[in-house]
This record gives C-alpha cells, sequence and structure tokens, in this order.
C-alpha cells in the first residue's frame, strides 16, 4: 500500500477529499443535542472534553481523539485525550521531532493519514507511531499563533480508517472545539489578568505601608525597580510579598 497524505487549508477537506456528504440531517440533529447538553456548561476544559468525545462517537472511523497542543514547534501534548493513545503518539512527536503537529499542520490545516505503517513523510514517527497501534490519523488545525499550534486529533487502528465523510464531520467538530479553545484561552489571560493585578495591589500596599508613600508612589517604585533589574513587574511584587523585601536592593521611594 503506498503512502497517502493529504492536506488543504483550514476549514476546507483534504486534497483527497472527493466532496461527497451524507447523514448531514442526522448529524445536524445529533450537534444540536450536544449544543443543547453544552449550553449551561462554563467549564471550557469540561467543553472540549466533551468535544473530544463527542467527535470520536460521531466522526466515522474514529476510536480516539484529542486537543495537541505544540509550543515553540517542538513539544507536543496532548490535552483531553480520551484515552493513552494520542498521549503516547504526541510524545513520540516530541521525542522524534517529526509529526503532523510538527510539520504539515503547520502549513496545511486539514491532514489525513490513511496508513502510518507507509508514511514517508516522518520515518522516524510514523513507524514508532504505527507500533502504538495507531494506523490512521484525521488532523484538524485549531489555531496557529506562531511557533504554537492547537490541533484536534483523531485516530484509528485501522489503516483507511477515514474517507470524505470523516473529513466532513471532523471540520464541524474542529470549527466548535477552536471557538471553545479561544474561550479557555482568553479565561486564562483573564485568570492571569486579575492575579497580576490583585499581586500588584498587595505589593503596592506593602510600601504604602512600609514607607508611608502613596499607592502612586508604590508603584512607581515597583516599576522602577522593575526596569532597573530587567525583571517583570509581577515577579518584583510576587518577591515582596513572598519575602517581605524587593530583589536585589532596597527600595528607593523617591522621596
Amino acid at each position: 500500500m503506498s503512502e497517502r497524505t493529504h492536506a488543504s487549508p483550514q476549514g476546507e477537506p483534504s486534497a483527497e477529499s472527493g466532496g461527497s456528504m451524507t447523514d448531514r440531517d442526522l448529524l445536524a440533529v445529533r450537534l444540536g443535542q450536544l449544543a443543547r447538553e453544552l449550553q449551561h456548561e462554563t467549564d471550557t476544559s469540561a467543553t472540549l472534553d466533551a468535544m473530544v468525545s463527542a467527535a470520536v462517537e460521531l466522526v466515522p472511523g474514529a476510536e480516539e481523539g484529542s486537543v495537541s497542543v505544540v509550543t515553540s514547534r517542538r513539544f507536543v501534548d496532548s490535552h483531553h485525550a480520551t484515552g493513552p493513545l494520542p498521549q503516547q503518539v504526541d510524545a513520540l512527536q516530541t521525542e522524534t521531532g517529526q509529526g503532523p503537529c510538527l510539520d504539515a499542520a503547520f502549513e496545511h490545516q486539514t491532514v489525513r493519514i490513511n496508513d502510518l505503517r507507509t508514511a514517508v513523510r516522518w520515518p522516524a514517527f510514523a513507524a514508532r507511531a504505527a507500533e502504538t497501534g495507531a494506523l490512521s490519523m484525521l488532523a484538524f488545525q485549531l489555531y496557529v499563533e506562531g511557533d504554537n499550534l492547537g490541533a484536534l486529533n483523531l485516530f484509528s487502528t485501522k489503516a483507511d480508517a477515514f474517507d470524505d465523510e470523516s473529513e466532513h464531520v471532523g471540520l464541524l467538530f474542529a470549527a466548535h472545539a477552536a471557538i471553545a479553545v479561544a474561550d479557555a484561552q482568553k479565561q486564562d489571560q483573564l485568570r492571569e489578568a486579575v492575579a497580576t493585578r490583585d499581586l500588584i495591589g498587595v505589593a503596592k500596599g506593602i510600601l504604602a505601608e512600609r514607607y508611608k508613600i502613596t499607592p502612586e508612589q508604590a508603584f512607581l517604585v515597583l516599576t522602577r525597580l522593575s526596569h532597573d533589574t530587567h525583571t517583570k513587574l509581577r515577579e518584583v511584587a510576587a518577591e515582596l510579598v513572598r519575602s517581605g523585601s524587593l530583589p536585589d536592593q532596597d527600595a528607593d521611594t523617591g522621596r
């Protein structure tokens, strides 16, 4: 069996797709049910867990799935995995330095691999991935930010498990998962911003009390020290809150 690895832009079928789509009404009903199930879900992580599980349930040929997160074009981690297989495959991509998420998925957003045993594009990865039991893969890019990538990956222990209908259904799930991932990132950024604000507020209070200065002056102390020591403002505040002293030098209140 010859290698067949095909890819195409985000939101579009792969180059192998003939464009055939079946059971649209049934799929629409099931997606509607899933939307109602998730309507009141406020935990984004739980939403993605449910999304990946539903993708495995509904995408023809899928047996396992996960959201893979690639950082610095090198390190691949599995999130929301339905079993150990996706985690093993992602670990191999990091170990070998090659694989769909580390190569093709940055260039092509829909990737179908019909048989990893015959795939020559990633020789070190493909052979070992096949040994884990994964023979077919279907990957959909969720986002790319610089050298970081998020992808919805589906796996099968059978060769040629995925077809055009698999891509059609998977693309619908990928679109919803991309929104959920973006929401999770925004929530993480918001939580980090709130935590940083609170931390700086505590540090300002410590300085204001210690040196009898205003909160505005205390903030200037923190920012000046951050600049002079080439240390992030959050880290300066964290050190003050943790140890009661500022890093490298005593505070200059400027009074």
